[in-house]
């Protein structure tokens, strides 16, 4: 014999049946974008020597490819700078080179068990370059956020007419959407002016 279920239990079951888009199932979207801007930004060298300016050095060590921080010390003696020292000095050489092909602009010197790379100062008129860079760099990140809001605003809208789903859920949710766009394109835009300083301090 079946049981009868209470109408307002129904109603419940068909809500939880239905997992509404909620800001946590696309944050990692979005900060998969603010990442990347990051890494990019960790490219555009500044006149000041920094360990973070190796982020993208990849070393080819023990058949793999390794970065800097996993197979030597970095330290920053003074702001034109970097001083590597391996923990295994075999790998001197490759070190080098992965520094040579990273597209840095900076030449390492071998120096007995250490490498030292030179930051030379920019120039204003490089400075002027990289901060136009920074800049492309910087809408390309923004297009990038609007493409993820554009994508999960659809994905919103496709539950219109689902069980359980309501006008007001569609637009709550629509509102986080927007809410978590402008937040994001704000960190953009704070993470360009925090570089752009950086680039224009001498």
């Amino acid at each position: 014999m079946s049981i009868p279920v209470p109408t307002d239990l129904a109603h419940s079951l068909i809500e939880s049946a239905h997992m509404s888009i909620t800001s946590s199932d696309y944050q990692a979207r979005f900060a998969s974008v603010t990442d990347h801007y990051s890494q990019d930004l960790s490219l555009i060298r500044t006149g000041r020597a920094s360990a973070q300016m190796l982020d993208s050095v990849l070393v080819d060590a023990y058949g793999s490819k390794m970065r800097i921080a996993e197979v030597a010390s970095v330290s920053v003696p003074d702001p034109t700078l970097i001083v590597i020292s391996p923990w295994d000095k075999s790998l001197m050489a490759a070190i080098e080179k992965g520094i040579q092909v990273a597209g840095l602009n900076l030449n390492p010197i071998v120096d007995g068990q250490v490498i030292r790379l030179p930051v030379p100062p920019l120039t204003t008129e490089r400075r002027q370059e990289l901060v136009k860079l920074l800049q492309q760099k910087a809408e390309s990140a923004r297009v990038m956020v609007r493409t993820v809001r554009t994508e999960v605003k659809k994905e919103i809208e496709k539950q219109k007419g689902e069980p359980g789903v309501s006008e007001d859920h569609i637009e709550s949710e629509l509102k986080e959407l927007e809410d978590t766009t402008k937040s994001m394109i704000e960190q953009v835009d704070s993470m360009t002016a925090r570089k752009e300083k950086e680039l224009m301090t001498i």
